[in-house]
């Protein structure tokens, strides 16, 4: 059976990301030598369901699924900013940038989409919905020290809001994974209440 690896996502415009690697920058100064694995400025989006490996003979079933629920999701805009991490602070694995979306719209449509693709075998999230972009993985082999100052870092850096996101669509997104870095292709964009 042939597969890609997939995601659904909202691009996010150059200015933006153009901010966001100057935040990762920013970063870099300050903490540990080689304790992140910062993703490349150019590809980070807003994820709103992770598929992973995906049977190609599927995609068209989610395709539709999809259209379907573009259809139907308004358009919203979102707010980029505030820096954070996951799990906490004091024991980081993931740094991100928040993304607030006060109306709901946002937390609709990952929902809608989670709900579209059960049936195609993708069981929703176990935990809710934390709209974020990742900038960067704290690498397995960063010693305690490490991981706490990258923390103590990320509370202590204020990025103020990023800049604002009208999203009118999403895209279904093919992520292949090399050396250098995950590289993504669209294979589908979806247009929001069209």
């Amino acid at each position: 059976m042939n597969t890609i690896r997939a995601f659904i996502a909202i691009p996010l415009p150059q200015p933006l990301l153009r901010e966001l690697d100057r935040v990762q920058r920013r970063l870099e100064n300050k903490i540990p030598p080689r304790s992140v694995r910062w993703v490349r400025a150019a590809g980070i989006h807003l994820t709103l369901k992770f598929l992973g490996d995906t049977p190609l003979e599927k995609l068209p079933g989610i395709e539709a699924a999809l259209w379907a629920v573009a259809r139907h999701a308004p358009s919203c805009t979102f707010t980029v900013g505030e820096l954070g991490c996951f799990p906490n602070p004091r024991r980081p694995r993931v740094v991100w940038v928040g993304v607030q979306e006060p109306s709901g719209r946002l937390a609709a449509l990952q929902d809608a989409i989670e709900e579209v693709v059960v049936p195609f075998g993708y069981q929703p999230e176990g935990r809710g919905f934390t709209p974020h972009l990742t900038l960067g993985r704290v690498q397995r082999r960063a010693s305690r020290s490490d991981a706490a100052r990258i923390g103590e870092v990320v509370v202590a850096t204020n990025v103020g809001t990023l800049g604002q996101v009208a999203a009118t669509s999403f895209a279904l997104i093919q992520s292949v994974l090399k050396p250098t870095g995950a590289e993504y292709t669209t294979l589908s964009e979806f247009e929001l209440g069209v």
